[in-house]
């Protein structure tokens, strides 16, 4: 008996299944606060086809990099604000505007077409003309550039903003701050899909792990910043066999930097203050090894319970997990030889990858960050040996949470001291040169469209 073929899913109705896929992801982000790579991990099953995978991942993040900029075109083609639409319908609206202005190669009747059917998919059967309408006109302008369309009487700045994309407050600043070109450039890039690197978790097992990701169909050079960085081309990680055993992590070129800075050396006392999801705390555990000690500590028990997983995966069994508040006083009776305080921090190096940050952060929140920021270091100061070193970091470009915490830290509390950072020897990849990472001041910073990475901050403290 002959088995019958297997029936093959039509390419439209998997491409559709994206589009559901994406639009509910947005919502989430929109209503529940939710972030969307996190979802995105968490929904994107081993059912749904590979490109299609690809195809919601880029509909997600690149709706939510271009937000701004796509709400003005659905003003101008609905003529209605977009505070009156329903957020079901905004959302197909973003998605049908993204796909016509963004995805070239995506017939524009299928965008249109998939759209209206995903308005009555929401339960929104009465705007489904609405979408239908401004998604033609949309359709009919699609090959325009969006410049052609600025908004008439708006000053330099907030066309600048609107056509990249960003909070106009956002952008002031960052003029204030980088200047018009820098500026620019990191608008350009916080609208790009972001590198990714992968990390060594077990650096002897490199071979085997280079071998796995070619196995899995990866495509992966060296790293831009770092030597044993290894950046992806094409593919994903995550289903590698060396990803599943833990012998490889997924973590920016600047994120893997930190924990080298800070200097910790086999049988050293470390504390990892602000831990979680780990990427750092396991660096920091082989840098200690066997006999030196990492203490874990996040305020949330939630996140420190998935990186109890991360680390048995990893074998790294010379952590301690600790749940606290650390803009509190710290439990601990002892001194540590090495502090991380990698604080909790708007973001905005990261724009790129967590593109809903630009449209949630206030500019009241800095000053709320700064202070809790600030504890932070203090509370920890106090744990810090004689000859201790205290590694202060953020993956935020703003200065009330990187150099203007550091200051009032110093100011508040005599006998400590900023140590100018040095980058440990043999570590950076050929070319590149140790003074585009580390400033006059001492700090060490990336910047998006310069180091392509996220955006970094990191200074040491001492005692004196």
């Amino acid at each position: 008996m002959t088995a019958s073929p297997r029936r093959q899913t039509p390419r439209s109705t998997l491409q559709s299944s994206a589009r559901r896929l994406a639009y509910s992801i947005l919502l989430s982000v929109e209503t529940e606060a939710a972030y969307a790579s996190e979802l995105l991990h968490s929904r994107l099953d081993a059912n749904l086809d590979a490109r299609d995978a690809a195809l919601a991942t880029e509909l997600v993040m690149g709706t939510l990099r271009w937000q701004r900029l796509l709400d003005f075109f659905i003003e101008r083609y609905t003529g209605r604000k977009t505070s009156t639409l329903d957020r079901e319908v905004l959302i197909v609206l973003r998605l049908g505007i993204y796909q016509l202005r963004y995805l070239t190669r995506m017939p524009a009747r299928a965008a249109v077409s998939e759209s209206v059917e995903l308005v009555k998919h929401s339960r929104k059967r009465s705007a489904a003309t609405l979408v239908n309408a401004a998604l033609r006109r949309a359709s009919s302008e699609r090959a325009q550039p969006a410049a052609k369309f600025g908004p008439a009487g708006n000053g330099a700045v907030e066309a600048l903003a609107i056509s990249h994309s960003h909070p106009t407050w956002l952008v002031e600043r960052w003029l204030r701050s980088f200047g018009e070109e820098p500026t620019t450039a990191l608008l350009e890039a916080n609208n790009r899909a972001p590198e990714h690197a992968c990390v060594f978790l077990d650096p002897a097992r490199r071979e085997g792990v280079l071998r796995s990701l070619n196995e899995a169909g990866v495509t992966s050079e060296p790293g831009h910043l770092l030597r044993d960085a290894i950046a992806v081309r094409r593919g994903n990680v995550a289903k590698t066999e060396a990803f599943r055993n833990g012998w490889i992590g997924i973590q920016d070129e600047g994120s893997q930097m930190i924990p080298l800075l800070l200097g910790a050396k086999p049988g050293d006392a470390v504390l990892d203050l602000c831990a979680a999801p780990g990427g750092k705390t396991m660096a920091l555990a082989r840098l200690v090894g066997k006999r030196g000690r990492v203490v874990a500590a996040d305020l949330h028990e939630t996140r420190l319970r998935a990186l109890r997983g991360r680390l048995e995966t990893a074998g790294a069994a010379n952590v301690s997990l600790v749940a606290l508040d650390g803009t509190g006083r710290l439990p601990f009776a002892k001194t540590f030889d090495r502090i991380l305080v990698d604080a909790p921090c708007s973001g905005t190096g990261t724009l790129s990858r967590n593109p809903e940050i630009r449209w949630r952060l206030q500019v009241d929140d800095l000053a709320d960050l700064h202070r809790r920021q600030l504890a932070l270091v203090q509370f920890a100061l106090e744990h810090l040996s004689a000859e201790g070193a205290l590694l202060y970091s953020t993956c935020s470009l703003e200065p009330e949470e990187n150099e203007l915490v550091i200051r009032e830290a110093l100011a508040a509390q005599r006998g400590f001291r900023l140590q100018p950072l040095k980058i440990p020897p043999d570590v950076l990849a050929s070319g590149v040169n140790e003074r585009n990472l580390i400033g006059e001041d001492g700090a060490f910073r990336t910047f998006p469209p310069a180091h392509q990475t996220d955006g970094f901050f990191a200074a040491l403290i001492v005692r004196e």
